[in-house]
């Protein structure tokens, strides 16, 4: 999830904990075309320890042309997926995104190559290598353990609704993503893309930077090319974070458009989880097969009616002709160069055809910091204490985690501690008054007051942020340094979030984000393609050790 929290630019850096709204190095100049990055030598890859990768950026829609064509069968696929895990995350540059890879990924495919023969294929993503996140159950012969030793060799019982989807859909999981440990709940000065199982998680496009929690892991990897697409989860920023700073798209859905069943937790009122993908069609796709009821989890229930069998329908090339498009300033301003690629996306929107509303600031904008953190507290000792009920074996509530990190100060707190989990552990139960003022705080502020409040005052198709900054220099003594975001107001409130890449800063992506209101995924895709195609601003990452300034 993000690293959870978002911390609002003036909140106790929530952010942090939460996976950070992505921050941003010191001194970076802005590169001037909107996708400057430079192009990719190929002795600089393989002076990195990266050879030339044959699936090195195809898409969702590549991959099952060579699968019709008999270029390629998932078995080929998943076996190289598999070879660039160990050369560029374990040896190489050891970009360390993948916590665990499955020893049946290689049998699944096989069989669903069969299939493909014998029958046919069930639909876009048969025979797609994908991964996920550490925090998402599977009933097979993987851990689940959001980077935590405490929930080694605890086992779910069963899958988890995302991964039940993407089976059902014929995805090949090829593996689990290494994150920010619990999800960036854990402490206040954590470092993101960091747990006690899997170790740190580094920045793809340069190694010394931050991937940005908490689903650093999913996002390093699908930057690095280690999978087809892959899934994160957010609770505030950490699916739209690491994508923005791994040059990706990542989707944070309107909450209960995606179940959160057999998800480890931290709040049921802001959790979800959502696609990481190259391109925004490919997130359209992957949305597709993870959207659906689930009678597990009673948020799906209000998608009744609002779900798309096929999100690739709203894709339109010009997709922003026509759009309104609300400015929200209050998220600039903690970064020159982001400033000065976001006028740039400003700029192209207009080229394309977009009614530019600037600004077009929330009237709540900062105003719920403190009581999200509220809310997360409380929801967190309860929710994980649920979750764990279904797990034998392990520990059984959030004060049995703290006194296993105890015990074990030396693997799980080396770099910093559990301030979060001790604050949360005090609170009491959610029948109690200051939870239930924050909670309704809350949703007034970023709802009604708030995205509803600008939307309808001017009319707006989506309001338009930088989604943070530049990758940060990874920091285990300090913990993370992030400097600025805008998912604290659609992650508070429930509702979709999309990020797509705007541009580079000293050879590091920063993304633009898109939000509005809830069920509102039909029209950010719309306008996110059509930003997308009109930037073209996705380079792959070069695997530097450290920014060349």
């Amino acid at each position: 999830m993000k690293r959870r929290s978002e911390r609002g630019s003036r909140g106790v850096s929530r952010r942090s904990f939460l996976g950070s709204t992505l921050a941003a190095g010191a001194g970076s100049s802005l590169l001037p075309a909107l996708a400057g990055a430079r192009e990719i030598r190929a002795d600089e890859m393989q002076s990195a320890g990266v050879r030339p990768f044959e699936l090195d950026e195809l898409s969702i829609a590549d991959l099952q042309s060579g699968m019709t064509t008999g270029k390629f069968t998932a078995r080929y696929m998943t076996e190289k997926y598999l070879e660039r895990i160990e050369q560029v995350d374990k040896q190489g540059p050891a970009v360390n995104s993948v916590i665990e890879v499955n020893p049946d990924a290689l049998a699944i495919a096989e069989a669903l190559d069969k299939e493909r023969k014998e029958k046919s294929a069930r639909g876009p993503l048969h025979g797609i290598p994908v991964l996920i996140k550490d925090n998402i159950d599977t009933a097979d012969r993987m851990q689940t353990t959001a980077g935590s030793l405490a929930l080694l060799h605890s086992r779910p019982p069963r899958d988890s609704f995302v991964a039940q989807k993407l089976r059902e859909a014929g995805a090949v999981i090829l593996g689990k993503t290494n994150l920010s440990e619990w999800a960036n709940i854990r402490s206040s000065h954590s470092t993101s893309g960091w747990s006690g199982r899997g170790g740190l998680t580094k920045n793809p496009y340069a190694l010394d930077r931050n991937a940005c929690g908490s689903s650093s892991g999913s996002g390093a990897a699908v930057a690095a090319n280690l999978c087809a697409v892959a899934v994160g989860t957010e609770t505030d920023g950490s699916v739209v974070c690491p994508a923005s700073a791994n040059g990706l798209v990542g989707i944070k859905p309107t909450l209960g458009l995606i179940s959160r069943s057999g998800i480890i937790p931290i709040a049921h009122s802001q959790d979800t989880p959502g696609p990481m993908t190259r391109t925004v069609r490919d997130t359209a796709i992957l949305l597709s097969v993870l959207a659906g009821q689930d009678p597990r989890d009673s948020a799906t229930s209000d998608s009744t009616g609002k779900i798309s069998a096929d999100y690739k329908r709203f894709l339109d090339p010009n997709g922003l002709r026509g759009a309104r498009i609300g400015i929200a300033r209050k998220y600039f301003g903690f970064n020159d160069a982001v400033d000065a690629v976001m006028n740039n996306v400003i700029e192209e929107m207009k080229r394309q055809g977009a009614v530019i509303i600037d600004p077009a600031d929330l009237p709540s904008h900062g105003k719920f910091d403190d009581t999200e953190f509220t809310v997360l507290l409380y929801e967190l000792k309860e929710d994980l204490k649920a979750y764990l009920a279904t797990r034998p074996g392990g520990p059984q509530s959030l004060k049995e985690v703290i006194d296993f990190n105890e015990r074990n100060k030396d693997k799980e707190m080396p770099y910093f501690a559990q301030d979060i989990f001790v604050k949360a552990e005090a609170k009491g139960p959610l029948t109690s008054k200051e939870y239930l003022d924050a909670l309704e705080k809350n949703r007034q502020l970023s709802r009604k007051e708030g995205i509803d409040a600008v939307m309808d005052k001017n009319n707006l198709d989506a309001i338009m942020a930088p989604t943070g900054a530049p990758a940060w220099l990874t920091d285990l003594v300090t913990g993370d340094h992030a400097i600025g975001g805008s998912s604290n107001a659609a992650a508070v409130a429930g509702y979709p979030d999309i990020t797509v890449p705007a541009g580079f800063i000293n050879g590091l992506p920063v993304g633009v984000s898109f939000f509005g209101r809830a069920w509102s995924e039909p029209t950010l895709l719309k306008v996110a393609y059509g930003f997308e195609q009109a930037a073209k601003a996705r380079r792959p990452p070069q695997f530097l050790p450290r920014v060349k300034l």
